[in-house]
């Protein structure tokens, strides 16, 4: 993909935020999507190309009343979005559709027309992971992140400051979940959930979801927001069962996904002024910065624990690398799949419109993961017009 040969020019979440027990899954999308719409200044029938995950772009099409000539449902977890920017990308540059749809929407807290979290027990999960007493995500990822705390002579607490600081960021953020202040203290000793993560180490259970409408650069400065131009793409995927990681201290999918991204974009770590890190549970900043390159690895703890990714405060200056300021999956939003808000971040940051805003921002990462360290996409975001 030619850096900057397509950009973002409609972006919105869903109208509510957090609880929502009055709208249904596909209304959440709908939702995100004519709000997107109304961003862009479009209608459904300017609309040729769909993709979406936990919904099929199928029922997303029909329920808008849109006749796509691309469709994409790639589903490959919570960075499913990333995936669908770059897909996107490909599909316009190839002439497959001038004006593509990405939606996400869930019921993640009320459960408003979800289907359940179960593997199935034909899978490889459910064979080889399941029958050992795995009950989800906290149980599961805690394999690889109890190899990393071993191998590089770390606490549960070194993670703690990626939730305390990421809390100062959705401080400043209105829609944020929850915005007091947070302390180490606070995090290890909240409720323990599966050693070693405490609940304050575990994503949100919200409701809700967003859009992103992306067109060829050459349209995008006919449109009433700011471009966000595409700059670099990555994906890839590993493993569905996270016992099978290559190596439980570093994920292949991250390295792969990242490195792409910044090939593609021809860029390095210095040009970066802003990153998004999926962040389902505390360690995953960690992991996202030392496979990224930002980090050597056994050293993003540290790093964020100096405040390298954090806001100002006290009268003091932020740090080199704001990192998830929206509050992230942490304190901002989880309804399950995160990556659409981690997009949503980097588009505003791109904009100039976030609240809190990086100045002079004009370059975002923003990084994914889907499953337990199974799948990962990267996309780097430009302001600059090419």
């Amino acid at each position: 993909m030619k850096p900057k040969s397509v950009a973002v020019v409609g972006a919105a979440e869903t109208t509510k935020m957090g609880k929502i027990p009055d709208v249904s899954v596909i209304g959440l999308h709908a939702d995100a999507a004519l709000n997107a719409m109304a961003d862009a200044g479009l209608k459904p029938s300017d609309i040729d190309g769909v993709a979406t995950a936990g919904i099929s772009p199928v029922e997303l099409a029909h329920y808008l009343g849109i006749t796509p000539t691309y469709a994409d449902g790639t589903s490959v977890g919570g960075c499913s979005f990333m995936l669908h920017v770059r897909h996107a990308a490909a599909a316009i540059n190839a002439g497959l559709a001038t004006t593509i749809l990405i939606t996400h929407g869930e019921s993640g807290r009320s459960r408003v027309g979800s289907s359940g979290f179960g593997r199935a027990p034909s899978s490889l999960m459910g064979q080889f992971e399941m029958p050992y007493g795995v009950a989800g995500p906290p149980t599961m990822f805690t394999i690889p992140v109890l190899r990393y705390l071993k191998t590089y002579g770390l606490k549960p607490e070194d993670m703690a400051p990626v939730a305390t600081i990421q809390r100062e960021w959705a401080a400043k953020n209105p829609r944020a979940s929850f915005k007091d202040p947070l302390s180490v203290d606070d995090v290890m000793n909240a409720d323990m959930i599966a050693w070693p993560f405490t609940k304050l180490m575990c994503c949100l259970v919200t409701d809700g979801g967003g859009a992103l409408i992306l067109t060829s650069a050459e349209r995008a400065k006919d449109f009433p927001q700011k471009p966000v131009y595409v700059l670099g793409t990555g994906e890839s995927v590993e493993t569905p069962m996270v016992s099978q990681m290559e190596d439980f201290t570093s994920s292949k999918a991250f390295r792969v996904s990242g490195k792409k991204a910044f090939e593609t974009a021809g860029i390095g770590h210095a040009d970066i002024d802003h990153l998004m890190i999926y962040d389902a549970f505390a360690h995953l900043p960690l992991y996202g910065l030392e496979d990224l390159g930002f980090c050597k690895p056994g050293e993003a703890a540290g790093f964020i624990r100096e405040r390298n990714t954090a806001p100002p405060k006290d009268g003091k200056g932020g740090g080199r690398l704001p990192l998830n300021t929206n509050g992230g999956g942490l304190s901002y939003m989880h309804s399950g799949m995160y990556g659409m808000y981690a997009l949503q971040e980097s588009v505003r940051q791109m904009r100039g419109i976030a609240p809190a805003q990086v100045d002079g921002a004009k370059i975002s990462v923003c990084h994914g993961v889907g499953g337990m360290f199974a799948a990962s996409g990267t996309i780097i975001f430009s302001n600059d017009a090419p």
